[in-house]
């Protein structure tokens, strides 16, 4: 698609949202439920086109791209009626008579930039909170997973409007035209490389954005845990989607007291969970594209692997893989792995993993597994982060609570209610009345000073 017909796709959203359509609370609820019907009439379509993309289970498509949607889609419908009210605030007595409101209103045209491994909830999900506010939507689906990119087209186009909501699909170069483009609202999933761009592209413009980003996720591991939990937790949080997710477990910082045993379990949980061979495995995805599997095979001459290491580039297939013996120097512990590989570090105290998490950006995600709660408050007092569990992987995530990144892992919150806020204007309005009008605040101010401090 040209610039033109991208421009002219954003005058039809603007003159759609300039009919006052969206602000009509009917109007967003009727279209949230039509958005939930297609999504369900489509979800077969949609599991086929993840198993396409990346040989993702039916389970996984389920649990990490459709249900989270319907989930937030029904979340939204049920308390949208009470987010849409105007809310009454104080008004100081110098200002009577007069009232305060808080008005939650939509900022107008929104693109929302979706990823490749989640590709239906991460582009959906983003859009479910821009219609709840009362906007329109243009949506960029991830053209690396190019099957769930067709059908999310496919979707929008078959059953809304396309003046309201629209898709351009399309690799870098027709994101760069969308970013030239003044939108009032940039929502964006993926790399801190590209979201620095993103964030460049809305200051041209002055544009508020999201960007939920990533970063190298800690699991920090006590002695005194429940090892066999701990360690399946540990696979299924790295595993899922085949590591290919911003809130999977990125590193691992044992206790060195307790560090064979736990590998041993995570050995054995592969085991259970993707067989001997997880090539073979229906429960096992593999890497979205040739880049993509470059890039992690050449992280596979580090440390010593325990577990895993097989590759197979015509299938794009990467073992889990459990590499022990690193320092925290090597290039592996760089940037964030985004695939199924898991290097291990041990530590002998708190303090060192405390201090080793520390100095790096703040993570997305941070994981700790231990029984002592003191320990627990210790952690989540010290180390920064978007969102966390203890004792458990990745289930924040599909909370409803407020998700995103703190640092370079992102900026601002959705899910739930901060979906709604996060592509809401919130709007001050104070009314006054022509009842009587207080002298107090007009000069000559004389001693009025003294009354002002008393009002106030």
């Amino acid at each position: 698609m040209d610039k033109s017909k991208i421009a002219e796709l954003i005058q039809n959203h603007r003159m759609f949202f300039a009919s006052g359509r969206t602000r009509e609370l009917s109007f967003r609820l009727e279209q949230l439920r039509l958005l939930r019907r297609a999504i369900l009439l489509h979800e077969t379509a949609i599991f086929d086109a993840l198993k396409q993309d990346l040989n993702k289970p039916y389970f996984e498509a389920y649990g990490g791209d459709t249900a989270i949607v319907i989930n937030e889609i029904d979340y939204t419908l049920r308390h949208l009626g009470k987010w849409v009210k105007p809310k009454k605030t104080p008004t100081p007595l110098a200002y009577f008579p007069s009232s305060s409101s808080i008005v939650s209103e939509p900022y107008g045209v929104a693109l929302i930039i979706g990823p490749w491994n989640f590709p239906f909830q991460l582009t959906f999900g983003p859009l479910v909170g821009a219609m709840a506010a009362g906007n329109c939507a243009l949506l960029k689906p991830p053209i690396a997973a190019s099957q769930s990119s067709h059908l999310i087209a496919t979707i929008i186009n078959d059953h809304f409007d396309p003046a309201y909501i629209s898709v351009v699909e399309g690799g870098a170069e027709t994101g760069q035209m969308l970013l030239e483009e003044n939108f009032d609202y940039l929502f964006f999933t993926g790399g801190p490389a590209t979201g620095r761009l993103v964030m460049q592209a809305a200051a041209r413009h002055l544009t508020p954005v999201t960007l939920e980003l990533g970063g190298k996720n800690p699991c920090i591991v006590d002695a005194d845990t429940h090892l066999d939990y701990t360690a399946r937790r540990i696979v299924w949080g790295k595993f899922f989607n085949t590591g290919q997710s911003c809130v999977a477990v990125d590193y691992l910082l044992v206790d060195k007291r307790t560090k064979r045993r736990l590998l041993d379990l995570i050995v054995k949980y592969v085991s259970e969970f993707y067989g001997a061979d997880p090539a073979q495995s229906p429960d096992y995805g593999r890497i979205v594209n040739d880049a993509h599997f470059e890039r992690l095979t050449r992280l596979l001459g580090q440390g010593t692997i325990i577990a895993g290491g097989q590759s197979d580039r015509a299938t794009r297939y990467i073992a889990p893989t459990i590499i022990d013996n690193i320092k925290g120097r090597e290039p592996i512990m760089e940037d964030e792995i985004f695939g199924p590989l898991l290097p291990v570090i041990e530590y002998d105290n708190l303090t060192e993993a405390i201090a080793m998490v520390n100095a790096r950006p703040n993570p997305l995600a941070l994981y700790f597994f231990s029984r002592d709660k003191k320990k627990q408050k210790r952690v989540l007092r010290e180390v920064s982060s978007g969102g966390s569990c203890v004792n458990d992987t990745m289930i924040h995530e599909t909370a409803r609570l407020p998700f995103g990144g703190v640092g370079e892992s992102g900026i601002g919150k959705y899910h739930g209610k901060a979906s709604f806020d996060t592509f809401s204007h919130v709007r001050s309005i104070v009314k006054s009345g022509f009842l009587f009008d207080v002298p107090l605040r007009y000069p000559p101010y004389k001693d009025h000073l003294k009354w002002l401090r008393r009002f106030f």
